[in-house]
């Protein structure tokens, strides 16, 4: 079962670990966690830390926001990327790949809506927080262990999920196609979206690193794993109306840890060793995810996600699946 709420008031390690010469992206990085995890890298002397925004803008504040609490000037570069947009998600790789060296990404960024809104072809939840954030992923694999053999390291890559995938049964697995039900406009899917969206990111961020243990390049090692930042003061349920509204600003109120604190495990994360691969962290610690996931039929979905995401990130960037 999920923790939750006990959990939010679980005590957080402050991160102290020197990112000293590394260079990290934190995508979604202009405010609330993946503001405040790249402030914290910052203070813990990375060499550079780009700040991955959708506004220029935005993430220029976040930037001097950061220079201003930490004294370090020069160590933030602001990148604009819209996971949205699958064209925008392969040119911030590509120009991810000339960087020198790459130690850490964050895939942060993440939407929660309540209306129905087709992007590149299907609904915007899954548009993001799948789709473009595993197109994200599976191009940043080559750049993180070209890195890590030149520099002798062992790269990470975290993706920030939620313990709300515990509310997710994955109801669109009753249908011959999980990704085809996932586009359609039926209540009784849009009002589960974004814990499904999570249930998806925990599914094939377990598979993903079983194939990687397995692939060609297993020798080239990279850590991967998604983590739960809890329920944070964050503007991730700005676009909630009406009654969940209410609800969700009064659990704010009484019991939402503040960004900086739901910060500390995505820098937990970061740091995590080979006993965090494909694992599921909350608290700062690797944790068991739902029951859904551990079962027989979660082991199915896990491979159904895994195979027809995998096909449509085929079309999307032919050769991409090579990148295992």
């Amino acid at each position: 079962m999920s923790g939750f709420p006990w959990s939010q008031f679980a005590s957080l390690p402050y991160p102290t670990q020197s990112f000293d010469g590394q260079t990290i992206i934190v995508t979604g990085a202009n405010t609330g966690l993946g503001l405040e995890a790249a402030r914290h890298f910052t203070r813990l002397n990375a060499a550079k830390v780009i700040l991955a925004s959708r506004s220029i803008a935005k993430g220029e504040e976040a930037a001097r926001s950061i220079e201003e609490t930490t004294g370090r000037k020069g160590v933030c570069e602001v990148w604009q990327v819209d996971l949205g947009n699958f064209d925008s998600v392969k040119e911030f790789t590509q120009r991810a790949a000339k960087l020198e060296r790459l130690d850490i990404v964050c895939e942060n960024a993440g939407i929660a809506v309540r209306e129905y809104q087709q992007v590149e072809g299907m609904e915007s939840t899954i548009a993001v927080n799948v789709v473009g954030t595993f197109l994200m992923a599976l191009n940043f694999l080559p750049i993180l262990r070209r890195s890590g053999k030149n520099y002798g390291t062992v790269p990470k890559m975290v993706v920030t999920s939620s313990e709300t995938h515990f509310w997710s049964k994955l109801a669109e697995r009753r249908e011959e196609s999980i990704f085809e039900a996932l586009k359609k406009n039926e209540k009784e899917y849009m009002d589960n979206r974004y814990p499904t969206s999570k249930l998806l990111e925990v599914l094939f961020v377990r598979q993903l690193a079983e194939e990687v243990n397995q692939g060609p390049h297993a020798s080239e090692r990279v850590i991967i794993n998604c983590v739960n930042p809890g329920l944070c003061k964050t503007s991730l349920s700005r676009d909630v109306t009406g009654f969940q509204k209410i609800v969700f600003w009064i659990m704010k109120f009484l019991i939402a840890r503040t960004a900086e604190v739901g910060s500390r495990t995505l820098v937990a994360s970061a740091i995590g060793g080979p006993e965090t691969h494909g694992k599921y962290m909350s608290e700062c610690v690797v944790m068991e995810p739902s029951e859904f996931v551990r079962s027989e039929e979660g082991k199915k979905s896990q491979e159904r996600v895994y195979n027809e995401l995998m096909e449509i990130l085929e079309k999307i960037q032919p050769g991409i699946t090579k990148n295992i």
